[in-house]
């Protein structure tokens, strides 16, 4: 028995000490734009917007754990101080103004405090800035068509790509954007409402049937970065990835030539995709 006891807890420090190091180092799983195996935070930011949105969910963490410890601490020491034993004859104190005035005018300073930079997060999501390049993004049932307006006007299909990785979210044809440039997307959903959504650059609109609705982004790290469709529109919709390759500027120049010619010898490739999908 005592053995078994000796194991028992042997196991349950060594879970506690893998807790700790995954909580801990949990960003050593990460890889920058994709999900991770044990990743508790969120993506790595890869935008000015995301980086003022991992600080603002950061602020609202710590505020949110001062408040709840401070709030357990009012509760054990009414309960050690003022229970029935120690105190057989109840006081019968009814207000106090200093209290009162306290525990209304706290709340409203912490709700500003809560508000003013909600309210600078929202301006920098929804005032978009002068775009360096303009994408349209068309969501389908279920892969997404890109267009280029800026550059030459051709469009693609983008379909999940079986054979690439990560598993279910690589595509054949990804988004490519220059980086440390402002990108509008225009969305709209050709058939059902979709959802366009790239965690690490922290956009995340709805593609409506009928409705041209725009997000922006800026990235500033070069790379491959993965969303996915982020509403419900249908049998496929766990199978309608995003994925926005950012390169540099000459890198960018080469593939709009190139993209040119590719795509502009299969101008309507719809067909082919919606058999590709349905597959």
């Amino acid at each position: 028995m005592k053995m078994s006891k000796g194991l028992s807890g042997r196991r349950l420090l060594g879970l506690a000490v893998v807790g700790a190091a995954l909580t801990f180092g949990g960003t050593a799983f990460a890889e920058l734009g994709q999900p991770a195996p044990w990743e508790w935070r969120l993506q790595e930011a890869a935008t000015p917007v995301m980086e003022s949105i991992v600080w603002f969910h950061n602020f609202l963490f710590w505020l949110i754990t001062i408040i709840t410890l401070f709030v357990l601490a009012l509760l054990i020491i009414v309960m050690v101080k003022f229970n029935a034993k120690k105190n057989p004859v109840p006081s019968k104190t009814t207000h106090n103004t200093l209290i009162e005035v306290a525990w209304t005018l706290i709340p409203v300073l912490i709700l500003v405090d809560i508000a003013v930079p909600s309210f600078r997060l929202l301006f920098q999501e929804l005032d978009i800035p002068k775009a360096d390049l303009t994408i349209k993004a068309t969501g389908k049932q279920w892969y997404w068509s890109y267009a280029y307006p800026d550059n030459g006007k051709f469009e693609f299909d983008s379909l999940l790509a079986q054979d690439k990785k990560p598993r279910l979210l690589g595509v054949d044809n990804e988004m490519v954007v220059p980086v440390n440039k402002v990108v509008r997307i225009q969305t709209i959903g050709a058939d059902v409402i979709h959802s366009f959504a790239v965690p690490a650059f922290g956009i995340k609109i709805d593609s409506v049937p009928g409705r041209l609705n725009e997000t922006w982004f800026k990235a500033t790290k070069e790379g491959m970065f993965y969303g996915q469709c982020s509403e419900l529109c249908g049998k496929d919709h766990a199978f309608m990835p995003i994925v926005v390759r950012v390169v540099n500027d000459s890198e960018f120049a080469a593939w709009v030539e190139g993209a040119k010619k590719k795509f502009a010898a299969n101008p309507a490739n719809s067909l082919a995709s919606v058999g590709a999908a349905a597959q």
